[in-house]
């Protein structure tokens, strides 16, 4: 089964960019992929820019409304995800427990729905 593993952090309390504690997490980001791509867990993976780059959505009665800006101001933001191939959710839950950013931030994991047309 897929879920999508959320990786949340707060963007005025991670690593400095530039610092070596950025570089350290991305190293560690980059063996994590690596070691799940190995083991045939990862589908995608991929970090987002911040959260002042996002623009939100919406359709009312017929209208679309654009707002720039993440769907809701929080502590933390979302900063990327994994989609990931796990046997059940235990394993999914161990899985985000391993994303390097679950150290500081939080991974939300979710079960993917799928809606892929049945080919016959």
């Amino acid at each position: 089964m897929q879920y999508l593993l959320l990786v949340y952090t707060d963007e005025s309390a991670g690593p400095t960019p530039g610092s070596t504690e950025e570089e350290v997490m991305w190293v560690a980001h980059e063996e994590f992929t690596r070691h799940m791509t190995r083991a045939g867990r990862v589908v995608e993976g991929k970090a987002l820019h911040p959260s002042d780059t996002a623009t939100t959505v919406r359709r009312r009665e017929g209208a679309m409304y654009a707002s720039d800006g993440p769907f809701e101001q929080t502590d933390e933001q979302l900063a990327g995800f994994y989609l990931i191939e796990a046997d059940d959710l235990d394993e999914a839950i161990e899985t985000a427990a391993n994303v390097p950013c679950a150290a500081y931030g939080s991974i939300e994991v979710r079960p993917v729905v799928d809606i892929s047309p049945k080919v016959q």
